[in-house]
């Protein structure tokens, strides 16, 4: 287990303040410079399921109302809105200095039958040969400025292999289509609570940048100012995150400087384990008149 993987465990593992209050804290993870989004969605999934026994979350929906600050930690506080015979609900709400940050409503469900179907997992190459994040990162890491480096080239918890990787600095317009693989090795052994917050963490990554593809954008354009507005999640399968899973994302509509997206997530037997949404902030942004 690498260093950047047990330090994500150990933020997921929430601490309790007092009954339905929970403490997290925001450094570690996918960047330095705010929290990220799925780290507070998979802490904010981990106090709920504190309040929770014997059921498993079916679905979750949150939004994100400001960034949150790496430095300080976060509170959560758990709203017991419902005990149902088959469903319970819970609301969060992640606080930092006396302010929301985030809130999410989730709903868990019993163990029940029923019929089954799904959409075939598409036909892409596996993970197998495919280059990592690391190994992508380093072929740009002479053309990033200095003061993005550190943040740049910082160790992740989650295995990546993007299966048509884009050029970072100098993209053109693609397909909207956007397929990478993921795992965490390291979520071997642990809890089918948290193999859920661990993939509700993972997919926060990548989604967003669906809808920047048909307009020939990345981060590192210096062209966009991004950031996820909202987020919506449904679990279908039991989660084994060790292994290697599929994120097939999409981005049928941008439109009013907002991008929406969808993604898929299959493990390696084609069986779809969950499926997302977001809609995210891509507006345009404006360089100021040097002359």
């Amino acid at each position: 287990m690498t260093n950047v993987a047990e330090e994500l465990l150990a933020l997921l593992d929430i601490e309790q303040l007092e009954v339905d209050l929970f403490r997290g804290f925001g450094s570690g993870g996918e960047t330095s410079t705010r929290i990220f989004g799925g780290h507070v969605i998979g802490q904010s999934l981990a106090a709920a399921y504190r309040t929770v026994d014997n059921r498993l979350c079916h679905s979750l929906h949150a939004y994100f109302i400001r960034p949150g600050n790496p430095d300080f930690p976060v509170v959560y506080q758990v709203d017991r809105a419902r005990d149902g015979g088959s469903f319970t609900t819970r609301r969060v709400v992640a606080i930092q200095n006396g302010k929301q940050i985030f809130n999410m409503s989730a709903s868990f469900h019993v163990d029940e039958g029923g019929w089954d179907f799904q959409h075939d997992m598409p036909d892409v190459q596996g993970p197998e040969g495919l280059a990592n994040r690391a190994e992508l990162r380093d072929k740009y890491v002479d053309q990033i400025p200095e003061r993005l480096k550190p943040d740049f080239l910082r160790p992740r918890p989650i295995e990546v292999r993007e299966v048509a990787p884009r050029d970072l600095l100098n993209p053109v317009p693609e397909n909207d289509l956007n397929h990478m693989w993921f795992r965490m090795e390291a979520a071997k052994g642990q809890s089918p609570q948290m193999q859920h917050c661990l993939l509700a963490y993972a997919s926060d990554m990548n989604l967003l940048g669906s809808s920047l593809r048909p307009h020939g954008l990345t981060w590192f354009t210096g062209d966009v100012m991004s950031a996820s507005l909202d987020h919506a999640m449904w679990f279908h399968a039991p989660i084994r995150f060790e292994d290697w899973h599929l994120y097939s994302m999409d981005a049928p509509f941008t439109g009013g400087g907002r991008g929406f997206n969808r993604g898929k997530i299959f493990n390696e037997s084609g069986q779809l384990v969950a499926s997302v949404a977001q809609e995210g902030l891509i507006r345009p942004f404006k360089r100021r008149d040097k002359g």
